[in-house]
This record gives C-alpha cells, sequence and structure tokens, in this order.
C-alpha cells in the first residue's frame, strides 16, 4: 500500500503516518526515511524530537536529504517505509549547495513515484502551505508551485490519500489502515 499525508504544521500528520507504517509492515522491516537537513539549532530540535518521538516503535532510520531513490538501496525493499518529509526533500534538492534549482521538482516528483514503485508500503507526509493568498518572492513562489506538483504526482501515484486539518484526518482516496 502507498499513502499519502499532507496537512498544517503540528497537525499531527507524522504521528499517524507512523502508526501506518507500522501497520502496514507487519511483522517486517520498518524504515524512516528522515529527509530534514539541518541547518540550525532549531532544526536540530525539531530532528531531536521526532526522533525521542519514534523512540521503541521499531524504526531503522535511514537519513537521506537528496537522491532519494538512493535510500532504499541496501535495505528490504518489501517492508514498510515512512518518508516524513517530501517538504523537506523538495528543499534540500531546489536549494542544494547554495544553488537554486527550479526544475527540482519535476525531478523529486518522479524519484517520489519512483520511490513508491519500489517497495512493498510507504506512507509520504508533505506539509500543506498552498491556503495563504498572499504573493510571495519569485523563489518561495516556485517551491510552493513544486512542492504542489510533488504533492499532486503523489497523489496519483499513491492508493490512498489523506489530509489533516485540525488534527482530524480527511480520507479523498483509498483506505485507512488503521
Amino acid at each position: 500500500m502507498k499513502m499519502f499525508f499532507s496537512g498544517g504544521c503540528k497537525n499531527g500528520k507524522s504521528s499517524l503516518a507512523e502508526d501506518c507504517a507500522r501497520v502496514l509492515a507487519g511483522e517486517g522491516p520498518l524504515y524512516y526515511l528522515a529527509t530534514m537537513i539541518p541547518h540550525d539549532e532549531e532544526d536540530r530540535e525539531r530532528i531531536r524530537r521526532h526522533v525521542a518521538s519514534r523512540a521503541g516503535k521499531g524504526f531503522a532510520t535511514i537519513e537521506c536529504g537528496v537522491h532519494i531513490t538512493d535510500a532504499v538501496r541496501g535495505v528490504d525493499a518489501k517492508g514498510s517505509f515512512l518518508l516524513d518529509s517530501v517538504t523537506a526533500l523538495l528543499t534540500n534538492e531546489m536549494f542544494r549547495d547554495g544553488e537554486f534549482d527550479p526544475h527540482a521538482a519535476e525531478r523529486v516528483a518522479e524519484e517520489l513515484c519512483e520511490l513508491a514503485d519500489s517497495v512493498g508500503s510507504i506512507v509520504f507526509v508533505s506539509d500543506f502551505i498552498f491556503a495563504d493568498t498572499g504573493m510571495y518572492d519569485e523563489f518561495t513562489e516556485i517551491y510552493r508551485a513544486g512542492l504542489a506538483r510533488c504533492d499532486a504526482a503523489l497523489a496519483r501515484c499513491c492508493d490512498t490519500v489523506v489530509e489533516i486539518n485540525l488534527a482530524t484526518p480527511i480520507l479523498y482516496k483509498g483506505v485507512m489502515p488503521l
């Protein structure tokens, strides 16, 4: 099963996604694809909180801030995977090494669907950043459009699509394994 979760920041997406990935794993291997590359103390603290929240849940963490399809080499592809988050992955790919790649989203969207097709089960987590009506600088608008492209690709290639709104899951496609 391939699942896609989107929703606002600090809305319970990661906890629900973890629960789903664990159910999908059954007795099989369980992997957490951690995409955030820390750039400051706030990022490092956020990572510490996520690691602490996963403690004892059986996840083997794979750090993969770029080149997401490389993340599953050398592991049991029949296992269950949780990728958190698409938002961070796109940031890393679009703004890599101090350079801006306005076409990164096309590549990332393809790689995410390729990853989904190459594993037993996977749960993707992304942030919904599209409800804001304000206009931002050119880089931010290109990023927002790129994330929308990635999210749309995942919505097409995943069996289940869920939005988390006010900590409440809204099922748009498929079934929840919980």
